[in-house]
C-alpha cells in the first residue's frame, strides 16, 4: 500500500535521503518547521518502515575492493523453499552486497564486490556454483560505473 505523505514529509524524506547526518535542527529549518514536530514526524516515518534506516555510502575501490561483478543464477528448481533456502545460503556470503529475485531466464542477479578477480572467480567456483539447486552461472565484469544514485527519485 503506498503511503499517505504530505508535502512536508516528502521533503523531509528527500532532504534526509541526500544528507542523513544533519541535524534535526538543520532538518527543520530546511523543510520550514520547527525541531520538535520535525523529529515527531522522521520518527513516524521511521515507525512506518519508509526511513529503513542510515548508512554512509563508501568508496569500495580506495578501501582495496577492485572488482564489482554481476552473477546470473538459475536454480534447477524455483519452489518457495528452493527460492528461500538459496536466498539464505546467499545471505551469508560477504562478496554478495545485494540480490534481487527475477522473472524470466535468469532466477537472481548478485551484486559482487571482492578485492581481485581471483577471489571473486574463486568465490563463483567454490561456493557459488557448488551451491545446491544451482542450474547455471554467468557473470559480468564492470568497466567502469556511469551512474550511482542509490537513492529513490523524490521529485517534490
Amino acid at each position: 500500500m503506498k503511503a499517505r505523505l504530505d508535502a512536508i514529509d516528502w521533503h523531509i524524506l528527500k532532504e534526509l535521503q541526500q544528507d542523513g547526518r544533519m541535524t534535526n535542527v538543520e532538518l527543520a529549518r530546511r523543510v520550514g518547521i520547527s525541531a520538535p514536530p520535525c523529529l515527531r514526524r522522521v520518527r513516524a516515518l521511521e515507525e512506518a518502515g519508509l526511513i529503513r534506516g542510515y548508512r554512509t555510502l563508501l568508496d569500495e575501490k580506495q578501501l582495496g575492493y577492485e572488482v564489482t561483478a554481476f552473477a546470473m543464477v538459475g536454480l534447477h528448481s524455483q519452489t518457495e523453499n528452493d527460492l528461500i533456502a538459496f536466498e539464505q545460503t546467499v545471505n551469508g556470503w560477504p562478496i554478495v552486497r545485494e540480490c534481487y529475485m527475477l522473472s524470466g531466464e535468469v532466477d537472481f542477479l548478485l551484486k559482487c564486490v571482492a578485492p581481485d578477480l581471483q577471489t571473486f572467480q574463486t568465490f563463483i567456483i567454490r561456493e557459488l556454483t557448488a551451491t545446491p539447486n544451482v542450474d547455471s552461472v554467468r557473470t559480468a565484469l564492470t568497466i567502469r560505473r556511469t551512474k550511482d544514485e542509490p537513492m529513490v527519485p523524490i521529485a517534490r
